[in-house]
């Protein structure tokens, strides 16, 4: 096996978990109760905040920052047909996709320190809201939920996190 092949199949490894990803991420009740806009730009907030919650558990453990690195190419693989499938153009379609992981990087940061601090909020306003609280309530919402999914994500094993065991 070449070292593409090897490549490949670490990234086709991580298949199942950015499937679960992006499952949890579509769960109605993150756009009713938490009114996260229903939009392109907020389907890709809400699926960027579930992913950094998995991605922050992974590199809590050590053997699983590879696959942390590997979620995040699938993030790439999947977000690449998406520009293309809204009209961006082959010449920004990498412009684009390097935007992107640089919000997913500054979203891990910030989801980061709010969870350390023990207060979402902030970081939910600024990046899956993008500046604009919604209400309490539905702030309230996606925090608890957030917050809940990150801690249950501790007590899930690294090979059956990578398997997609999200719940």
């Amino acid at each position: 096996m070449g070292l593409f092949d090897r490549f490949r199949a670490k990234r086709d490894e991580t298949a199942p978990l950015y499937a679960a990803v992006v499952a949890r991420a579509r769960q109605p009740h993150w756009f009713l109760d938490g009114a996260v806009a229903d939009t392109v730009d907020g389907r890709f907030d809400m699926i960027a905040a579930v992913l950094a919650m998995v991605m922050l558990r992974l590199e809590s453990d050590p053997a699983g920052v590879a696959t942390a690195t590997h979620l995040s190419e699938a993030f790439v693989d999947d977000m690449d047909p998406q520009l293309r499938e809204i009209g961006i153009g082959d010449l920004l379609v990498g412009k684009h996709v390097g935007r992107m992981m640089g919000m997913l990087g500054g979203r891990l940061g910030a989801y980061r320190e709010g969870l350390a601090a023990g207060d979402l909020k902030p970081a939910l306003t600024r990046n899956l809201y993008r500046g604009e609280a919604p209400a309490p309530e539905a702030l309230a919402h996606v925090e608890r939920e957030l917050t809940a999914f990150r801690t249950s994500l501790d007590g899930i094993t690294l090979d059956r996190l990578i398997a997609g065991d999200v719940a």
